[in-house]
């Protein structure tokens, strides 16, 4: 007598899927998303994949998302949120540069957990023009709330001149801050502070800047971040 084929079983989430289950499809693709950037290019990245790895079907991806960069968008979108969620009110009374300097580093505080996916995503866009310009637009947005979260102007045409150019400083700071693993971040505050003094000399970005002296190192923002000799751990946000 002939054997009935075995039923077909569906196929398993990941073992990481399962394991985050418990969290909004929304919340599931994006945390794969970027656990998939962290192990390849952002090209080789498909949609069956992530599905796979969020642990959703292709329908339920497709009505959170439309393409890889939304997904990105909405990760960005979610930095800008925990870093405003986050500001110091004892910020306020410092001059506007090392308020700039304490968004920051906040900003990359929360991205430190995904700082492969970020290496990952800037060697593809260093050799793709067309996602480093989609990259920049989205990072024009994210410094719009950057410059607001520091009480710095980022409406109309100024604000959009500044936005750009702090897109632009941030990513010469992102490039140092990937391969910095010391605790201290010592490289990448000495980057951030060089990228906000050239800023001061560029024509129409953050002009109001210009009044502040370019030694920062008694104002608070900078001990904030720097731990000391003894190894006193850096504050958290």
């Amino acid at each position: 007598m002939a054997r009935k084929p075995a039923p077909k079983s569906s196929p398993k989430p990941s073992a990481r899927a399962t394991a985050s289950s418990d969290k909004p499809e929304r919340e599931r693709i994006i945390d794969a998303f970027i656990s998939l950037l962290a192990e390849k290019p952002i090209e080789q990245i498909g949609f069956a994949e992530i599905a796979n790895q969020a642990g959703v079907s292709l329908s339920e991806l497709r009505g959170h998302f439309g393409t890889t960069l939304a997904i990105l968008a909405a990760q960005m979108k979610e930095i800008d949120r925990q870093v405003l969620a986050g500001i110091d009110a004892d910020m306020a009374e410092e001059p506007p540069r090392e308020r700039l300097f304490d968004v920051l580093m906040r900003r990359l505080e929360m991205l430190e957990p995904h700082k492969v996916a970020v290496r990952s995503l800037a060697r593809s866009a260093a050799r793709n023009p067309g996602l480093a310009f989609a990259l920049n637009g989205l990072a024009v947005r994210s410094q719009q709330w950057m410059l607001t979260a520091a009480d710095i102007g980022a409406s109309g045409p100024r604000g959009m001149v500044r936005a750009q150019g702090l897109a632009l400083l941030f990513a010469s700071v992102l490039r140092i801050w990937v391969h910095d693993d010391d605790p201290g971040h010592a490289r990448t505050m000495a980057a951030l502070d060089r990228a906000l003094a050239r800023g001061q000399r560029w024509s129409g970005f953050l002009d109001d800047l210009c009044k502040i002296p370019a030694c920062a190192s008694r104002f608070r923002s900078r001990r904030r971040w720097r731990a000391d000799d003894a190894g006193e751990e850096t504050v958290a946000a």
